[in-house]
């Protein structure tokens, strides 16, 4: 048969044991639509069946075992008005164990003998104290066979594809057709020899090899590594060049003064002293802006860490030079925000400031596009709205853009093509979600990361206390002291109304059940809500803020909300179906003032080992990069990683939270070949070029806006 490179993409269907039925359902089912497909069909563990253990070496870990002893005491009886289950007791010299077959049982018992020695493998159940293995694979023990090295792999299949006999066996048995036609030229290596040598990497294809078909776990592990070191590699280096390029090609605006604006901000308007963390981050942003190179940094820390100082810092760098700022926010209310805390302390400074959002209309606001285009208005703070055709700068220097996650790559592209010039604006993306820094790396490789990593002075770490159901009255009437003080609390929920999936108190009874608790005129309520129109939701957000509501009850809406320094309390309703990363946003809302906070995390009395993990962080736990790393390794990249907005990263068998070693010499290595040899033009790395050119898997990181 004729070699051919496009081999790996042929349709699955033309595999021996396919056929087109088949080959629609391993579609459909898996995402096995070519002979690639299948390939990196990875196995998610293996069975080891190289030893033979004792039934006394069963640990609280061990999970399947391979033994060797009697089958007796062999009985069929009802279950449960479920049919007939099989049981029987399994014995070797150390001990004996209860084998239980729920499925099959007539079959099972006329196939097995009782008093017959066999070769047991199974998974190990424990059952209030007792331990069980359930259908098990029996086999006659010949004592004449001796026992091969055998590590069978085990396939991720589904119950269509296991009635077509597509189960991990059967998967397995395609996997052995690919390859008896498979040659090293179909899957040429394309890593520089290089790279190989220094990180002990085994070739592209005998890591498939190692991996469908190892003989120990060192060839399992050799396998694994090869593919999650290519699987973190490729997008780096890609990212990496792209930071490169952009750095080659993209002049940048030169903010060369430090001038009146700034330092009359700094030494008489400021109240507080900044933090290191904060100095850090400002002397960071100075050095870019004076390169001559664009400025791409993505600004990460707490809520409450003083981000928006540090923003408000560099639109001044910008006025110093003659240029304007805009800062950008993903909701009105945030805007809102943004500008009731920005415009007083630049008017110190005789810096101009206005807001510009979807409800602002009429004169007012043509006459803050009139003074933005004449060069009158040095910042323009607001939503998306800023980002609309008849928004024109005079001469924008910096686009600060908050919660960045929320707005899409078109949206931020159309914003710095508000220059006036050929030369873009700075770019300073902000976000208050913690991203741990594997993921950090992997996520904004092309950008310069800054890190504010320590409260402002006088704040005090936020409480976290876990209470369930049974625990509702004092937790009633602790909200109620902490209002005696004049402080103020919200209590959020997960639901707007009621859900037949999920027994949880939906908002509005729940809205009821604290109306009856903090009856009126004693108490005053606030309700919000995702479904309330915008002008609703702003004047019950700005009761609350007046002080004119004590109590506000709310869904997720005020994850990312205003300031209100005197709510220093916050209940959480079935805290037990949220994630990490949003607890701690929600947490964020309380703690912005001087009183002690605390946050309450209500949930019901029975909890899985899941929901009491990422409960136990939380109320361990006030660092954002802590919480963050611990949902990375509960949960996975989740919803960090969409915030890049560039899809899946689609690792297939790298996992960002164990496979941190390996990230961090996939990236070194990525670095490390962009110094030498930036375009990829020496004569090693033309496979790497051309495989780079040819992969439309990863075509969306060449021409990623950051």
């Amino acid at each position: 048969m004729a070699v051919s490179s496009d081999f790996i993409k042929t349709s699955i269907e033309f595999l021996k044991g396919v056929g087109p039925s088949k080959a629609e359902l391993l579609g459909k089912e898996l995402g096995i639509f070519t002979f690639y497909d299948l390939l990196t069909h990875y196995p998610f563990r293996y069975v080891d069946k190289s030893k033979i253990s004792k039934l006394s070496d069963i640990t609280y870990d061990t999970e399947y075992i391979q033994l060797k002893g009697t089958l007796h005491s062999l009985k069929e009886q009802g279950f449960k008005g479920k049919g007939k289950r099989l049981t029987g007791k399994f014995q070797d010299e150390s001990g004996t164990i209860e084998l239980v077959w729920f499925q099959g049982a007539k079959w099972m018992k006329n196939v097995l003998t009782s008093g017959a020695e066999y070769l047991l493998y199974g998974k190990v159940n424990r059952y209030r104290g007792k331990l069980t293995i359930a259908h098990p694979e029996m086999e006659k023990w010949d004592a004449s066979k001796t026992l091969k090295a055998s590590f069978e792999p085990v396939y991720r299949s589904t119950e269509k594809l296991s009635k077509k006999g597509l189960d991990s066996k059967g998967i397995f048995k395609l996997v052995q057709n690919l390859f008896a036609q498979l040659q090293p030229v179909h899957i040429p290596e394309y890593l520089p020899l290089q790279i190989l040598q220094k990180n002990g990497l085994a070739h592209r294809f005998q890591a498939f090899q190692f991996i469908h078909f190892a003989q120990d776990f060192q060839q399992i592990e050799q396998g694994q590594e090869r593919i999650k070191f290519e699987e973190f590699f490729l997008p780096q280096l890609n990212m990496l060049k792209a930071k490169l390029q952009r750095q080659e090609n993209t002049s940048g605006l030169v903010f060369s003064r430090i001038d009146d604006a700034f330092d009359r901000f700094f030494h008489d308007v400021l109240e507080f002293e900044l933090t290191g963390a904060q100095k850090r981050v400002l002397r960071e942003i100075r050095q870019d802006v004076v390169q001559g190179k664009q400025m791409n940094r993505l600004l990460q820390g707490d809520v409450g860490s003083g981000k928006t100082i540090v923003a408000v810092m560099t639109a001044l760098m910008a006025i110093d030079n003659g240029f304007q700022a805009a800062i950008m926010a993903p909701t009105e209310i945030l805007a809102q925000q943004h500008y009731n805390g920005i415009k007083p302390m630049l008017q110190k400074v005789g810096v101009r400031a206005e807001l510009l959002t979807g409800s602002i209309k009429g004169q007012r606001r043509k006459d803050i596009l009139k003074a933005l285009r004449t060069g009158h208005l040095h910042v323009l703070i607001g939503t998306h709205a800023l980002i609309e055709d008849p928004v024109e700068f005079e001469n924008l220097g910096i686009a600060v853009i908050d919660e960045q996650h929320r707005f899409g790559v078109a949206q931020r592209a159309k914003l710095w093509n508000k220059a006036s010039t050929d030369i873009p604006p700075h770019v300073l993306v902000m976000t208050a979600t913690p991203i741990p820094r594997t993921l950090a790396m992997t996520v904004y490789g092309d950008l310069d990361v800054s890190v504010i990593d320590e409260l402002p002075p006088g704040r005090k770490p936020v409480k976290t206390l876990h209470r369930t159901d049974a625990h509702r009255l004092r937790v009633h009437g602790f909200l109620k002291e902490e209002i005696a003080k004049g402080r103020q609390a919200y209590i959020v929920y997960p639901l707007i109304e009621e859900s037949e999936h999920f027994e949880l108190k939906d908002l509005m009874s729940g809205f009821e059940d604290v109306q009856r608790v903090f009856p009126y005129p004693e108490y005053r309520t606030s309700v919000v809500h995702g479904r309330m129109k915008p002008a609703e939701k702003d004047a019950e957000m700005q009761r609350f803020v007046k002080g004119e509501t004590q109590v506000m009850v709310a869904t997720t809406v005020i994850e990312v909300g205003v300031n209100v320094p005197n709510a220093s309390v916050m209940v959480i309703e079935n805290a037990e179906r949220f994630g990490l990363a949003q607890l701690h946003q929600l947490r964020g809302r309380v703690g912005r003032g001087a009183d002690q906070s605390y946050c309450v995390l209500m949930t019901k009395d029975e909890l899985n080992t899941y929901a009491k993990k990422r409960i136990q962080t939380m109320v361990n736990s006030t660092d954002g990069f802590v919480i963050a790393e611990a949902d990375l390794e509960l949960r996975g990249p989740g919803d960090i990683e969409g915030t890049r907005q560039s899809g899946d990263l689609h690792f297939k068998m790298a996992n960002l939270a164990s496979d941190q070693a390996v990230l961090k010499k996939a990236r070194y290595a990525a670095i490390q070949l962009l110094e030498q040899d930036p375009e990829l033009e020496l004569n090693e790395n033309w496979p790497l070029r051309n495989f780079l050119q040819k992969s439309t898997a990863l075509a969306g990181y060449w021409s990623r806006i950051s």
